[in-house]
C-alpha cells in the first residue's frame, strides 16, 4: 500500500510538471531578435533537436539548462523551446523584388542614400524599402511567401534565415508606415515562422493571406485576415484572428476584439469593356464605408499592382493605362481604417488607336444644303477611318456607314432633319479603335434667295422689292456698277421694304440679293439683275418754260 501511494504521487507530480510546462508554452513570449523558438512535436527529444538544429551535437545540454527541462527524452508536444541563435545552425537567406512599378527605393543598412529598386534586386536583412505616391512592389521570400506593398509604404526587412538541416524558414519584416498584403503558403513544418512587426502589434503566421497597415507616425496598426488565421501579439495580450475578421491596435493599448471585415462591393454592373480614357469606374456604395481602396492588376498576376487609389466616393479615376486585359479590385474602408473583403471584376481596355477630334459640324450645329461635309483631326497611326451618320445617338441603323475613308473629310448627302455622326480610327493590321462621342447636328435646306421684283426708278431713288421672307429671316441686297460686284453702290441688310437706294448717276447697274437665316447663316446670292438708270430729259421742257415766262 505504501509503495502504491508513492508511485501514484510520483505520477501526479510528473503530470503537474507536464501541465505547467504546457501552460508556459501556451503563454510563450514572442521570440527575441537573438532567439529562435521551436515548438515541440510528438516524438521530439533534445538529443534529436541537437542533431537537426544545433551547431554541435552536445549543445542540447545547454538548451536543457536554459529551458529548465528535467528529462531530455520526455518533451511535452506543443511546448516551446528557446534556442539562442548563437547555438543554432543557420544560413542567411535572401529575398527578391519580383515586381516594381514607379518610384520605389531601397536603402541598405549603413548607407545614407537610397537607391532605386528594380525588379530582380536582392533584398537582405536591414534593407529599408519605400514606395512613392504612385509606386508599388512585390517581394518574394525564400519560402515562397510574397509581400506586396502599396503606394506610400515604408518597411524594413528583418530576419531572413534558414534554420538547421531541414532549412526551416525564419522570416520577419517591420512595417513602419503604409499597407502591405502578405500571402504565406501553407506548410507542414511546425517550426516555420513568418512575422510582421508593427508599432502596436506583432503578427505571426504559418499559412495565410492577410493585410497589415500602419497609419502615419505609427499611431494605429491594422490587421485584416482574408484566409487562414493570424496570431496577434500586443503588449498586454494575444489574440488569434480568423479569416474574415480584423482588428485595430494602438501602441501600448489593449487589443480590440476581432470584428467582421466590411463586405465586398458588388462590381457586377461594371462594363466588361472600356473604350475611354481617363478611366472612370464606379460601383454601388457599401453601407458603413467612409472610403474605398481601388486597385488594378494584370490578369492572373495578383502580385503586379498597376494602379492604386483610395477615393472617398465609390468611384475610381485614373488618367492612363495601356490597352489590354486587367482585373479591378475594390474594397471598402470603415471609420477606423479597417479595409474589407475584396470584390474583383475583370475588364478589357481598348481605347486605341485614339478616336479623332471632330471638327465640323460641331455639336448642335446647323448644316445647309443637300449634303454635309464632316471633318476631323488626323490621327497619326490611323490608316483609314470608320464614319457613321444616324438619325439617333444609338446608331442602331446608320444612314451612312463607311470604313474605307482615307482622308479626314467626307461629304454625306442628307435630306433636312436632325442627325448624329461619329468617327473611329483604324490602324495597320485592322486595329480598330473606339468611336468618339457622337455629335448632334441639324441638316437644313439652303435658304432660298429672295425673289427680287423689277426695280423701279423714281425721283426718290431706286426702289427695291422682294418676296415675303420667313419669320426671323433678313434680306441682304447689293447694288454695284459692275457684274462682278466689286464696285458697290449700296450693300445693305434689312427687313424693311421697299428699300430705297439714293438716285444714282445715269447708267447701268446690277442688283442681287440673298437670304440670311435666323441663326445668321447666309444663303447664296441669287442671279444678278441689270438695271438702267436713264439720263434726265429736263431740256425738252425748256420751250414751254420760256413761253410761260414771256406771258
Amino acid at each position: 500500500m505504501i509503495m502504491g501511494r508513492r508511485t501514484t504521487r510520483g505520477w501526479i507530480r510528473t503530470a503537474c510538471a507536464f501541465a505547467c510546462l504546457a501552460t508556459a508554452a501556451a503563454r510563450a513570449e514572442p521570440a527575441a531578435p537573438d532567439e529562435w523558438h521551436y515548438r515541440i512535436a510528438p516524438g521530439d527529444t533534445l538529443i534529436g533537436l541537437g542533431r537537426l538544429y544545433l551547431d554541435g551535437p552536445l549543445r542540447w545540454r545547454e538548451v536543457q539548462a536554459l529551458n529548465r527541462i528535467k528529462d531530455p527524452y520526455r518533451l511535452v508536444p506543443g511546448s516551446v523551446v528557446r534556442l539562442p541563435l548563437g547555438w543554432v545552425s543557420h544560413q542567411v537567406a535572401m529575398a527578391e523584388a519580383v515586381f516594381v512599378r514607379g518610384d520605389a527605393s531601397v536603402q541598405r543598412e549603413g548607407e545614407a542614400t537610397p537607391r532605386p529598386l528594380a525588379a530582380g534586386a536582392a533584398l537582405r536583412t536591414g534593407d529599408l524599402l519605400r514606395t512613392g505616391a504612385d509606386a508599388s512592389a512585390t517581394v518574394r521570400f525564400a519560402d515562397g511567401s510574397r509581400l506586396m506593398v502599396v503606394p506610400g509604404t515604408t518597411l524594413k526587412v528583418g530576419r531572413l534565415l534558414s534554420i538547421g538541416k531541414p532549412a526551416v524558414p525564419d522570416i520577419s519584416v517591420q512595417l513602419i508606415e503604409g499597407t502591405s498584403e502578405l500571402r504565406v503558403p501553407p506548410t507542414s513544418a511546425p517550426t516555420r515562422r513568418f512575422e510582421v512587426r508593427t508599432p502596436a502589434v506583432n503578427l505571426g503566421v504559418r499559412g495565410t493571406e492577410f493585410r497589415a497597415g500602419v497609419d502615419p507616425a505609427g499611431e494605429r496598426s491594422r490587421l485584416e485576415v482574408l484566409e487562414g488565421r493570424v496570431a496577434a501579439d500586443g503588449e498586454k495580450a494575444s489574440v488569434s484572428v480568423p479569416a474574415g475578421r480584423g482588428l485595430v491596435a494602438t501602441p501600448g493599448g489593449a487589443l480590440a476584439a476581432p470584428r467582421p471585415l466590411p463586405p465586398a462591393p458588388d462590381l457586377s454592373g461594371l462594363p466588361a469593356r472600356l473604350e475611354r480614357l481617363p478611366l472612370r469606374l464606379g460601383w454601388p456604395a457599401i453601407p458603413g464605408a467612409v472610403a474605398y481602396r481601388a486597385q488594378v492588376f494584370a490578369p492572373n498576376a495578383p502580385d503586379q499592382l498597376l494602379l492604386d487609389a483610395t477615393p472617398t466616393a465609390p468611384e475610381a479615376r485614373w488618367a492612363d493605362l495601356p490597352d489590354g486585359r486587367y482585373v479591378l479590385r475594390v474594397r471598402g474602408r470603415d471609420a477606423d481604417g479597417l479595409e474589407g473583403r475584396d470584390g474583383d471584376r475583370p475588364f478589357e481596355l481598348k481605347a486605341r488607336p485614339d478616336a479623332p477630334f471632330t471638327l465640323a459640324p460641331v455639336p448642335d450645329a446647323k448644316a445647309y444644303g443637300d449634303a454635309v461635309t464632316l471633318t476631323w483631326a488626323q490621327v497619326e497611326p490611323a490608316e483609314r477611318y470608320h464614319v457613321q451618320v444616324a438619325a439617333d445617338a444609338t446608331f442602331a441603323q446608320p444612314l451612312f456607314d463607311r470604313e474605307d475613308v482615307s482622308t479626314p473629310k467626307v461629304a454625306v448627302p442628307l435630306p433636312p432633319g436632325p442627325y448624329h455622326w461619329r468617327v473611329a480610327s483604324i490602324a495597320a493590321g485592322n486595329d480598330r479603335g473606339p468611336f468618339g462621342d457622337p455629335v448632334r447636328f441639324e441638316q437644313r435646306a439652303m435658304p432660298a434667295s429672295p425673289a427680287l421684283e423689277a426695280p423701279q426708278v423714281s425721283p426718290d431713288g431706286l426702289q427695291v422689292r422682294w418676296g415675303q421672307l420667313l419669320p426671323g429671316q433678313t434680306a441682304h441686297f447689293q447694288v454695284a456698277e459692275d457684274p462682278g460686284f466689286t464696285v458697290l453702290v449700296d450693300d445693305r441688310r434689312t427687313t424693311e421694304q421697299p428699300a430705297a437706294v439714293a438716285t444714282p448717276a445715269p447708267g447701268t447697274y446690277y442688283l442681287r440679293a440673298r437670304t440670311i437665316d435666323a441663326d445668321g447663316f447666309e444663303g447664296p446670292f441669287g442671279a444678278a439683275q441689270r438695271v438702267e438708270v436713264p439720263r434726265s430729259n429736263w431740256w425738252l421742257l425748256m420751250p414751254a418754260v420760256m413761253m410761260i415766262f414771256l406771258l
